[in-house]
């Protein structure tokens, strides 16, 4: 039987994170890389420094976007980036495209539920920016190791 997903996991700079785990804010945007559901949890993990996952949140509703204005437009506060930011995200994810194909919409995922976790937790591998997909006896050991 194959093991069920339930989440997901992205790297983001400490300092983002920050933001979501103890700064209240629920929106969380980055370029669509995997199938998200709501219901799923995202696992954040700390890139750069600390490199650990640090708390969670769950997916409360997910949408596409073509354009980070009307993401700003939409969720202005809530968001994680300030509009400054994610539009600097935007001019950098420019330079990353590869000729001829289609930029990623954006996915923005509107979090309930999120928490920081008691201890950090080391991954068993390095986590690319495009994320991957968590599954349920990964997300228990998170979990254990974690102190919940």
């Amino acid at each position: 039987m194959e093991e069920k997903i339930v989440g997901v996991t992205f790297p983001v700079p400490k300092w983002f994170l920050d933001r979501i785990l103890e700064g209240g804010k629920t929106v969380f945007v980055k370029p669509s890389t995997l199938r998200v559901q709501p219901g799923m949890k995202v696992v954040f993990y700390a890139s750069r420094e600390g490199q650990a996952w640090l708390g969670e949140g769950e997916v409360e509703a997910i949408e596409q976007f073509t354009n980070v204005e009307d993401i700003i437009r939409k969720y202005g506060d809530e968001l994680f980036l300030t509009p400054k930011e994610l539009r600097q995200y935007e001019k950098e994810r420019e330079r990353w495209h590869s000729r001829g194909r289609r930029p990623r919409p954006w996915m923005v995922l509107k979090l309930k539920n999120v928490r920081k976790y008691p201890k950090p937790v080391k991954p068993p591998r390095f986590i690319a920016v495009s994320g991957r997909y968590v599954k349920e006896k990964e997300y228990r050991e998170i979990l254990r190791k974690a102190g919940l």
